[in-house]
């Protein structure tokens, strides 16, 4: 059975109402912070490193091959980290929050997925890194 018009598959047409969403991804952005809920880890602070993968329609800004369509990923990383760096928190899932609330603050921006990476975290036992990941779109 076939719907649609005759060689069209059916499984590679976008449902009504579907909003397309493209990703840019940012990976590695380090920075120092003072997080952590111990107070060696608010003195002498560590390395974060953060992972983003922005959803946005990138279709204005190819068609017209104009930046200002669509988000400026080096703007986006000067201001995670500046999170980073910024006002300490205990969890890296508030860090994961901020984050993710300043990429939300692009109007272009519809959904993003946050990692935070706390490789020097105070743990007892050998581990390669701790992370936490959330995704947040815009209501």
């Amino acid at each position: 059975m076939r719907s649609g018009p005759a060689g069209a598959c059916p499984r590679n047409r976008r449902p009504a109402g579907v909003i397309r969403v493209d990703r840019v991804a940012l990976r590695g952005l380090r920075a120092r912070g003072h997080h952590g809920v111990f107070p060696e880890e608010r003195e002498e602070g560590q390395t974060f490193v953060v992972d983003l993968v922005l959803g946005l329609d990138t279709r204005p800004a190819a068609a017209d091959d104009d930046l200002t369509k669509t988000v400026h990923y080096g703007v986006v990383a000067e201001e995670v980290v500046d999170v980073v760096r910024g006002e300490p928190v205990e969890l890296i899932e508030t860090l994961a929050e901020r984050i993710a609330d300043t990429c939300l603050k692009h109007d272009v921006v519809r959904e993003v997925e946050v990692v935070v990476h706390k490789p020097q975290a105070p743990i007892t036992v050998p581990f390669d890194d701790v992370t936490i990941t959330i995704t947040r779109s815009r209501v």
